[in-house]
């Protein structure tokens, strides 16, 4: 398919794309209302509906249907729920909204009737459903696409894998509830899978939004889904596989997907990654798999735009225009994000420009001006630091394509994830202190960033789980990381606490059994097959 030309082609209407239980995964309605009507399967149409699932609510905009029946966009928008899960969890984020499921989240005292993460997890299924459908129906058409939508199917089951533990898993369209698999024989079957279809894959290239293949992910995202993995092998599995995460991600950088280095117009180059024009700016080089956005044609309130006005108050000093009039003052950082930059605690009320040149770090895009650092009321905006890491200004000066839905498309993986695996796994297999290779990955990040070179001594495993936060910060990573370095939930969760962690002020550590979410209690009334995670 060629995306040259266009953000998704949506899918009209050739099959009900409705979504119920994951009891019902399979159960897709594709009997014509009219039953003289012949239903014929679009390959192409459904094939970019497997991706568009993560970065569209449903097939009609923003402000359509959503795909997932009885739910909203908002609920079970993939990047916003992604995003809600696995930072307003952590140390990274609070939200002052009081929509049902936020101060659960903020709180880290969610259940099993949680809306959102019921949202995700739907969202999740039935996008594994759209895979397993393209797959019953255009099996042999054309063998890179195929490999493409089982990597896609593949990446879904590791977030369901990731999130919630043991669940249930089927590879092909049915009506029959799904049988549950356990996490450490999902892990070995996404292993197996991602091994399988990789030498089909497109073969790794840097990509523009003029370039063909731009938005779709090539044998690159096979090596980084698999370097993941292994770096969280022990947590899934209770084996450690630190080699494999630093062999495979480093697959990953000596290929073409590199850093994106070169600022413009003041813009500096980690800016331009997250910027209205970043898959025409050049920074697209760094994306494994964006998920395209488009202010006319695909408009969304979950994706880019979420993480943009989520973060910003119309009052704030935006350095230029901020490329949308949606300011929804909501999500903002906790202190001890804002602290990972400051490890003196010399932190400045300033503007995002003044701050990051405080820190001496160019990742540091915090505005700080009649706000709180440390977070005393959850429900005010102003009580913590803005973060203004995405915004849909072009680094060229041009001008967006829409006054309200941005362009910016979304990184949901980049190259710079690659570096901090390796840097990770090789401190691990060197006594716990980066070797000299792993120490050029993390000065690799750094230099980028203009800030000051680590020393190999100070480069520790702990050390580089604070870059892993300046670097991927607020971008669904942190939860995860928490959870390998036994600080989120269970006997080191204490060890770590960050504001209102576990509902206190000065925050509490909280049980083991909260590292992985409750699978939805609707889903495990539906389908006999299913347990429910212990303790929930």
């Amino acid at each position: 398919m060629n995306f040259n030309n266009f953000k998704y082609i949506l899918p009209v209407a050739t099959l009900a794309l409705a979504a119920g239980l994951s009891s019902c995964v399979g159960d897709l309605d594709v009997t014509p209302i009219d039953p003289s009507t012949t239903m014929t399967p679009s390959e192409p149409e459904l094939f970019t509906k497997c991706y568009a699932t993560m970065a569209l609510a449903g097939n009609t905009g923003a402000n359509g249907d959503c795909d997932i029946d009885g739910l909203d966009g908002g609920t079970t928008g993939f990047v916003r729920q992604l995003w809600n899960a696995n930072e307003l969890t952590t140390d990274e984020a609070i939200c002052g909204w009081g929509d049902p499921g936020i101060p659960q989240f903020n709180y880290n005292t969610w259940d099993a009737s949680h809306p959102m993460l019921q949202g995700f997890y739907y969202r999740l299924i039935i996008s594994i459903t759209y895979c397993n459908h393209y797959l019953d129906v255009c099996a042999g058409i054309d063998a890179t696409r195929e490999a493409e939508v089982r990597f896609l199917r593949a990446l879904y089951y590791y977030y369901l894998m990731d999130c919630y533990g043991n669940v249930p898993f089927t590879t092909a369209v049915s009506a029959e509830n799904p049988n549950q698999i356990m996490r450490a024989d999902l892990f070995a079957w996404l292993e197996n899978e991602l091994k399988t279809i990789l030498p089909n894959m497109l073969e790794p290239a840097a990509r523009t939004s003029t370039t063909e293949g731009y938005g779709r992910v090539d044998q690159d995202g096979a090596n980084l889904l698999l370097a993941r993995m292994y770096l969280n092998a022990e947590v899934y599995t209770g084996t450690a596989r630190w080699a494999d995460a630093k062999a495979y991600a480093e697959k990953v950088i000596n290929g073409p997907h590199k850093l994106w280095l070169s600022g413009r117009n003041g813009w500096s180059a980690y800016q331009m990654l997250f910027m209205g024009d970043n898959g025409e700016n050049g920074a697209s080089v760094e994306a494994i798999l964006p998920l395209l956005q488009d202010g006319v044609t695909t408009t969304s309130w979950g994706t880019t735009l979420f993480l943009m006005a989520s973060c910003w108050k119309e009052d704030m000093d935006i350095n230029g225009d901020y490329g949308t009039k949606e300011y929804w003052a909501g999500n903002r950082a906790r202190s001890q994000l804002i602290r990972k930059f400051f490890p003196s605690g010399d932190v400045p009320q300033a503007t995002i420009a003044e701050t990051a040149a405080a820190a001496g770090d160019n990742r540091a895009l915090f505005y700080g001006i009649d706000r709180e650092l440390s977070v005393t009321n959850p429900s005010e905006f102003t009580s913590g630091y803005s973060v203004g890491k995405f915004r849909n200004t072009y680094s060229n000066g041009a001008s967006g394509h829409n006054s309200q839905f941005i362009d910016a498309d979304y990184f949901l993986m980049r190259s710079a994830e690659a570096y901090l695996i390796a840097a990770e796994a090789d401190a691990r297999l060197n006594g716990g202190t980066v070797s000299t290779t792993g120490l050029g990955y993390i000065n690799a990040l750094r230099s980028r960033a203009n800030a000051r070179a680590v020393a190999q001594a100070d480069c520790t495993v702990d050390y580089i789980l604070d870059e892993r936060s300046r670097e991927l910060y607020h971008e669904g990573f942190r939860r995860t990381d928490l959870v390998r370095y036994g600080l989120f939930g269970g006997d080191g969760s204490a060890k770590y606490l960050w504001d209102w962690k576990g509902g206190v002020k000065n925050g509490q550590g909280f049980a083991a059994y909260r590292n992985i979410f409750a699978i939805p209690a609707e889903d495990i009334n539906a389908n006999p097959k299913l347990k429910q995670n212990p303790e929930y």
